[in-house]
């Protein structure tokens, strides 16, 4: 008889094979239908006592999507959908920086000579349509990867009601007293003809002289001195800042020196010099600095004169202990001359890093060069001055450095002191308290992931210069404020604030350009518009992103969750931008954070920690992985990575990924397959059965506390770690046997099933995060018994094993691994083909105590018993306890192929019984 037909296989239509990158395009799609299941996923949870909302940071408006996009969007999704998935109500709203530097010089490219002809409403008009091109394109491909957000209604810096909050967030700040406007020293991007905030500044390497020069001392300082003869020596980088010296800034603590070739260091530095052969090091004259304060040098450029002054800045760690002093061009140099009473900055450079007529006016260069100079790039003049010097050029080499260099046009940037808008850091206009202090007090009560967050951002804050907003660009918000004509003086008026508001409201911001000043101003104004004029500068790209905690959490124009946010999360490097810009706009218009917590990433690198580009050919790009994988694969990886360092990714990880997934796909369907005939869950579990429950219990519980800490690496390991080990490696194995050959409602089988379909209906919710997509097909072929009343992945909700079983098992899982050390042994030798040809015996009581049919099942042997005196194949010893591998000499049942047969070909008898009662 043929009895395989007599057998309860398992039965599911849930393919084995994912086909990912063929089958996800279409149901992904039909997720954001109509924002089908984003309006689902509120409404599931509108009762919610829970709420969680992600801030989103935006990304710019700008090309196609990288890998780091992917991995940062695909961590917000997962973060939210765990939220959702423990049954919290949800709020995701996507947005775009629309604003900014290279989206404008993108459209002045393609332009070209066209640009001179256009009005700047025109220029930023194609501004738009650019942003908004990619805006579709980004969000199309943040939408394939299976990320769910309210993309009906995202945010964009660009839409005319945004512009008017960003410009409202910029007046309540000024109305607080924290605007000012000053002339100060900024980094200055001479390529992109702007001021430049700290965060847009990155440091690459960079080749420039090291000169030392001599700067003969004047009269004055002479006699202070009594020598007739004395010069004070200055190290720079910079040549081409020599013209605008205005002062020697020495070290009121240290000790200088007057050396035998009439030279002055600080004496720290002497053997620095010496060394380089400027000075033999004979020393002469020993001085406290103060004997030189606010006497005088002579610039060997141009015989201006140089005041000596006191500043702590000047260090001793390299050059001469004399530092040359620009308040043009560096902000110690700055305080240092305003400290002192000196209020003239000198800038002799334009916008473009070109020296201008300054030189002559000023008299910065002799009248014989001086038209070499004007219209020189300042980089180019650093040779002519150094030739120019002489012999006041006591030393002269070149050496390689990390420089500040602009962010968007990876040239070297400079400082250069022009009118700017500020946000001060240290007036006390906040409760009495500074936004410096306000700001640090704030972050003490947010919670960072990883905790050294906290650190990192707290020391930026510290430390960090007053906020230059002022862009000179066309591209963004305007600084919107009238200026009287003949005072100068900014107009902070309420009313005609609210009222510009209002009018960029309905207009946008081109309105600041398009209108003029009497049609800005509001009916019956006090002001008359022909004493006003306008600022014309736009505002810092940062400030728009920084403000989005009022546009977006606050306006009441998107369903955006509450404010603070619950989260902001984005890449590491955000600590210096977007965490810090916002932390800064929300404190000083509302005195507190935007976020409840901060929870930051690494970069993505290839399988070396190498940084990915495209000269290396190392580059992975998203799309590439879901043609190739699928995005499943994609998200998983991203489950799998510890994010809090960089992310390694290249095409062999990637398959790892995939195997990782194949596992958890074919457990799935084994699950589903074998509890394909179930309709209730048994109340009664045999000791196999509470086994795997406790041990799914402990895994589920940690897995469900490493998630709601955002350690998904960690629980994803002790999730595959169950999965692999206990699970498929011991329990669905020894279940096979029940599940197949006892009767259909057999206590037994009823058991194992029962305890299966609670495993399973735990494991889809805590996967569904992670992997929507094959959650969301599993629920399309998954029996009654595991679906209950949900439709679709979306109806889940994770509950937790709810079961107190203690199952002792240290002996029995000791002892089963020894078994199966050495069964591997037995079938190499040939002496056996199957464990089910053994008999295992042993004198461990606590294991003779369980029920026997269990016990065999799970070593997998035809019978477990006492130790007798049966000749043994193998024996081992556990903990004291004996267990011998005998022969079983019984028949072999042809159903269910335990030696349990009473006589030969004939069923063993749990299988007689099973086809009597069929």
């Amino acid at each position: 008889m043929d009895y395989k037909d007599t057998l309860l296989l398992p039965a599911t239509d849930f393919p084995m094979r994912g086909n990912l990158p063929q089958n996800e395009p279409t149901r992904i799609n039909s997720w954001h239908e109509d924002q089908k299941i984003y309006k689902k996923m509120k409404k599931n949870r509108a009762n919610a006592t829970k709420n969680f909302n992600i801030h989103d940071g935006p990304p710019y408006a700008n090309g196609h999507l990288h890998i780091g996009h992917a991995l940062n969007k695909i961590l917000k999704d997962i973060i939210t959908k765990t939220h959702y998935f423990h049954g919290e109500n949800i709020r995701y709203v996507p947005g775009w920086d629309c604003h900014g530097l290279p989206i404008e010089q993108q459209v002045e490219k393609d332009l070209g000579e066209k640009k001179k002809t256009l009005s700047k409403t025109q220029i930023r008009q194609l501004c738009r349509e650019h942003a908004s091109k990619f805006v579709k394109i980004q969000s199309d491909e943040f939408k394939s990867l299976g990320v769910i957000a309210d993309y009906e209604n995202p945010y964009l810096t660009m839409k005319f009601e945004f512009e008017a909050n960003i410009y409202r967030a910029l007046c309540d700040i000024a109305k607080r007293g924290l605007l000012i406007e000053r002339s100060k020293p900024v980094y200055w991007s001479w390529a992109a003809r702007s001021a430049l905030a700290e965060a847009e500044v990155e440091y690459e390497n960079k080749e420039d002289y090291s000169i030392y020069v001599a700067f003969m001392l004047d009269t004055n300082a002479l006699d202070k001195l009594q020598v007739n003869e004395a010069k004070a020596v200055i190290w720079t980088t910079t040549p081409w800042t020599l013209p605008s010296n205005q002062a020697i800034s020495l070290n009121p603590d240290e000790t200088y020196v007057l050396t035998s070739e009439n030279l002055i260091f600080a004496k720290a530095l002497l053997k620095n010099v010496t060394d380089l052969g400027i000075s033999k090091g004979e020393i002469v004259k020993e001085f406290k600095a103060e004997i030189l304060n606010q006497t005088h040098a002579i610039n060997p450029l141009n015989n201006r004169k140089s005041i000596f002054l006191l500043g702590e800045h000047v260090t001793t760690d390299g050059g001469t202990g004399l530092v040359h002093t620009a308040p043009g061009h560096g902000e110690d140099d700055y305080y240092v001359c305003l400290k002192n009473g000196i209020s003239e900055v000198i800038m002799p450079v334009d916008d473009g890093g070109l020296y201008d007529e300054t030189l002559r006016v000023k008299g910065l260069f002799a009248d014989d060069v001086v038209d070499e100079f004007i219209g020189l790039h300042i980089f180019k003049a650093n040779e002519k001055i150094i030739q120019i010097l002489g012999s006041n050029l006591l030393h002269c080499s070149k050496f390689i450095h990390s420089y500040p260099h602009c962010w968007r046009t990876h040239k070297p940037v400079i400082y250069r002191a022009t009118k700017q808008w500020f946000i001060t850091m240290d007036d006390a206009k906040l409760d009495q308290k500074t936004l410096r202090q306000t700001a640090l007090n704030e972050i003490e009560n947010v919670k960072f992931y990883p905790e050294s967050g906290i650190k990192r951002i707290g020391s930026m804050i510290q430390n960090r210069p007053d906020w230059c907003i002022s862009r000179q660009r066309d591209w963004g918000v305007p600084i919107a404020f009238f200026r009287d004509k003949t005072t100068k003086d900014v107009i902070f008026d309420p009313e005609i604030l609210d009222h510009v508001a209002k009018i960029f409201e309905s207009k946008g911001a081109d309105a600041w350009w398009d209108l003029e000043i009497k049609d800005l101003l509001p009916s019956n104004s006090k002001y008359n518009a022909n004493n006003l004029e306008k600022v014309m500068d736009i505002l810092d790209v940062w400030f728009d992103s920084g403000s989005t905690c009022k546009a977006v959490l606050q306006s009441g124009d998107y369903d955006a969750g509450a404010y603070p946010a619950s989260m902001y999360l984005e890449g590491s490097d955000q600590h210096r931008g977007w965490f810090q810009s916002s932390l800064l706009v929300s404190t000083a218009a509302n005195s507190m954070a935007p976020y409840k917590s901060v929870l930051t990433h690494g970069f993505t690198v290839d399988e070396k920690g190498e940084k990915m580009s495209k000269s290396k050919g190392n580059v992975v790009a998203p799309q590439d992985v879901a043609k190739t994988h699928g995005v499943e694969i994609l998200r998983l990886w991203v489950s799998l990575s510890d994010y809090s360092g960089d992310l390694k990714i290249s095409e062999n990880i990637l398959k790892q990924v995939s195997e990782q997934y194949r596992k958890i796909r074919n457990t799935i369907r084994f699950l589903l397959a074998n509890v394909n005939d179930l309709d209730e869950i048994s109340q009664e579990f045999n000791i196999l059965d509470k086994w795997i429950l406790s041990r799914a219990k402990k895994a589920f519980d940690e897995v469900e506390v490493c998630f709601k800490k955002y350690d998904f690496s960690k629980g994803f390991n002790i999730l595959l770690n169950f999965l692999s080990a206990d699970l498929s490696g011991v329990y669905l194995d020894i279940c096979k046997d029940r599940l197949y050959c006892d009767a259909k409602d057999g206590k037994s089988r009823r058991s194992a099933q029962s305890a299966m379909a609670l495993i399973t209906r735990s494991l889809l919710p805590l996967l569904a995060p992670t992997l929507t997509y094959t959650i969301d097909e599993v629920m399309d072929y998954a029996p009654k018994i595991i679906k209950q009343d949900a439709l679709d992945a979306f109806d889940l909700v994770y509950t937790p094993l709810n079961f107190e079983f203690s199952v002792d098992d240290a002996l029995l899982i000791s002892s089963r691994t020894k078994f199966f050390e050495l069964i591997d042994a037995l079938k190499k030798d040939k002496k056996i083909k199957s464990t089910l040809e053994l008999n295992l015996q042993t004198n461990a009581d606590e294991i003779l105590a369980l029920n026997a049919i269990d016990i065999s099942d799970f070593y997998m042997t035809s019978r477990v018993t006492s130790i007798d005196d049966s000749q043994a194949l193998d024996e081992f010893e556990i903990d004291g306890f004996k267990f011998k591998m005998v022969p079983n000499n019984e028949h072999k049942c042809p159903r269910c192929w335990k030696l349990n047969a009473l006589e030969q070909d004939g069923v063993c008898p749990r299988c007689s019984d099973v086809l009597k009662g069929a």
